[in-house]
């Protein structure tokens, strides 16, 4: 099961430019903010950092992001094709598992029209009702499997994606395209850095 940015894509910093943004501008009193809210759904960071007085300006962060996302790169994470081919061609089940909404994959499948050919299921943040860290979204993913959790493989690398997959029982392998490996290595059973260089029993 993969999350999607900076997991299958390597368009984390991307975001990082564009909430960086919207961050100094609405909260300048919080250097950094950008980079604590990833792996947050939208509505999580609304919640914990667009509410009250700036509610109002939810709908116009909205369209900002609707619009950075459908002009955004979606490059694949070097080696992840060649990866999830040779687990298709082994008939291993395999599901993103992501916080994005269908807002966002619809920019996805316009310039990646190969996408949904890669995966057996794909599960995004209207399919299930708890957000990372909860493990609800892995569960939902294995339950459409008829999977039990121990036999599933979550690919993560946002911090509260890697709690999700750890708290769902699963085995956790964590990508340090986003967050240092030291970082997210308590929370992995592996680290890698992309697909090219995977442990011996991923392959």
């Amino acid at each position: 099961m993969f999350d999607l940015d900076g997991v299958v894509f390597d368009t984390e910093p991307q975001y990082s430019v564009f909430w960086g943004e919207q961050c100094r501008l609405y909260h300048p009193e919080q250097p950094g903010l950008e980079n604590r809210i990833k792996g947050q759904t939208l509505s999580q960071i609304y919640d914990a950092h667009f509410s009250g007085e700036l509610k109002l300006e939810q709908e116009v962060i909205t369209r900002r992001l609707n619009e950075f996302e459908s002009q955004m790169d979606f490059d694949y994470v070097p080696g992840f094709v060649e990866f999830i081919s040779d687990l298709r061609r082994r008939n291993i089940k395999t599901a993103v598992v992501t916080s994005s909404n269908q807002e966002k994959m619809k920019a996805v499948y316009r310039k990646r029209p190969e996408f949904t050919s890669l995966f057996d299921e794909i599960l995004t943040s209207e399919d299930f009702a708890e957000s990372k860290p909860s493990p609800d979204c892995y569960l939902r993913a294995a339950s459409r499997f008829g999977a039990e959790p121990q036999s599933c493989v979550v690919f993560e690398d946002s911090f509260n994606g890697l709690k999700s997959g750890r708290a769902a029982e699963m085995t956790v392998v964590g990508l340090s395209t986003t967050n240092d490996a030291e970082a997210i290595s308590p929370l992995c059973d592996v680290v890698i850095p992309d697909y090219l260089s995977l442990p011996d029993f991923l392959r």
